[in-house]
């Protein structure tokens, strides 16, 4: 729907809420409350809303635990050493992979080394990892550390790729140019798909395609991207990723993290890795023998035993998201973000208040909207907050809204627009 075709009403917001095919959804959430009123919760992008279903998943597992004891990791309908299995497809739906490719298991950061030590190989000339400068913290830390452990320093090793001045966002031709002027230095290219600041969704076909040119692997970081844009990992040969769980997928805070490994390389077992017990060959695993021989896949990269109740609460959340589908999610989602768009567009008109400095181009975005605040910084956002937003504050001076397709409504959107009218009046 062009912006055009948007209107700033109550009524059209209720007609567009009656005609969403994903409007029973909302309901199978919990939606925060704020005194005594149902909040504005734009803040999926930090921490995704619970399933009502959530307790019910964990509870049978729960109840396994307390009949069956220790059995319970081979009996039932899925037994315990096989909980992992489940989310297989499901997770390969959202990330456009094959379900060998993918594994649920434990935390982004662990993930990222865990994958870093297979994929970062700095021989000669080629030690240097290109990122986007500002990279989330979690990024920034396991580059420079995994840098150091090789022997290099970060202000050496780590290529930093900024916007043009004056900018806020990545232009794809940059980033293509920079890996073909660096290509006989750069060992790794490591980018988010969702950049966690502005929002911006970068074009991951075309990094992978230019990486691939001069044998440069490329890992990416779907933290912000998985549950949120359509992802096609197989098919633009990226050869690893990782993200968490508890953002767009919802399953809860810090739960269980997950990779990708390409198809290519799953089917390696010379591949260099960190071995653990539980990527071992399945078959072979109880034998309790010496010699590691990793499972095929992405399951290669497993260290210990799978995470029974996260991956109940993460499982819970997946069959949301497989009763939804994630086409009717990305649609709605356009629709949303820009109706978010035009209100806040509408609503400040020509105010020198706020500026959005996320793409308003629908491919070049999620579900997220990032707005650098000119005046009243904080204050500003704290007094939205008090009128029932729940947002994201990210300093110097950036709040982060995300209305969530599967939770979040037209009428939220209208409403935070009152919200914004009535705050710039003072």
């Amino acid at each position: 729907m062009p912006n055009a075709a948007y209107e700033l009403t109550r009524e059209f917001a209720e007609e567009m809420d009656k005609k969403d095919p994903l409007k029973g959804f909302r309901d199978q959430f919990f939606l925060p409350q704020k005194k005594g009123k149902t909040a504005i919760y734009f803040c999926g992008n930090s921490l995704g809303l619970q399933p009502r279903t959530v307790a019910s998943y964990l509870d049978a597992e729960l109840q396994k635990w307390a009949d069956k004891g220790v059995d319970g990791h081979f009996e039932g309908e899925v037994p315990w050493v096989d909980a992992r299995k489940p989310s297989k497809p499901q997770l390969a739906r959202l990330l456009g992979a094959a379900p060998d490719e993918v594994v649920a298991m434990n935390g982004l950061s662990v993930n990222l080394h865990l994958l870093l030590v297979s994929f970062y190989r700095p021989q000669g000339k080629r030690f240097k990892v290109l990122c986007e400068a500002g990279a989330f913290p979690s990024d920034q830390y396991v580059l420079e550390s995994q840098v150091r452990y090789h022997g290099y320093q970060p202000d050496e090793a780590l290529l930093e790729i900024a916007p043009r001045p004056g900018e806020h966002l990545l232009h794809t031709a940059d980033i293509l140019e920079t890996i073909r002027h660096h290509k006989e230095e750069l060992a790794l290219v490591m980018l988010p798909g969702v950049q966690y600041y502005t929002g911006q969704c970068f074009d991951m076909a075309a990094i992978s395609r230019e990486a691939r040119l001069y044998g440069i692997p490329v890992g990416v970081d779907l933290a912000h991207a998985i549950g949120n844009v359509p992802l096609s990992l197989h098919d633009w040969e990226v050869d690893f990723a990782t993200w968490c769980s508890y953002k767009y997928l919802n399953a809860g805070p810090g739960n269980v993290s997950g990779i990708f490994v390409h198809r290519k390389h799953g089917k390696d077992p010379g591949i260099p890795r960190f071995a653990g017990w539980w990527g071992h060959l399945e078959e072979k695993r109880f034998a309790m023998e010496k010699g590691f021989i990793p499972m095929s896949g992405a399951d290669g990269w497993l260290l210990s035993n799978d995470p029974v109740f996260g991956l109940a609460a993460l499982q819970a959340s997946l069959d949301i998201f497989e009763a939804a589908g994630m086409e009717k999610i990305r649609a709605k989602s356009e629709l949303l973000t820009g109706y978010l768009e035009f209100v806040i567009r509408e609503t400040i008109a020509a105010r020198d208040v706020l500026e959005i400095i996320t793409p308003s181009k629908p491919t070049d975005r999620g579900c997220q909207l990032s707005l650098l605040v000119h005046k009243g910084g904080k204050t500003l956002v704290d007094t939205w907050t008090k009128n029932g937003l729940v947002a994201d504050w990210r300093n110097p001076n950036v709040v982060r809204l995300a209305p969530v397709p599967l939770y979040n409504s037209f009428q939220d959107v209208y409403a935070f627009g009152e919200i914004l009218s009535e705050s710039l009046k003072h």
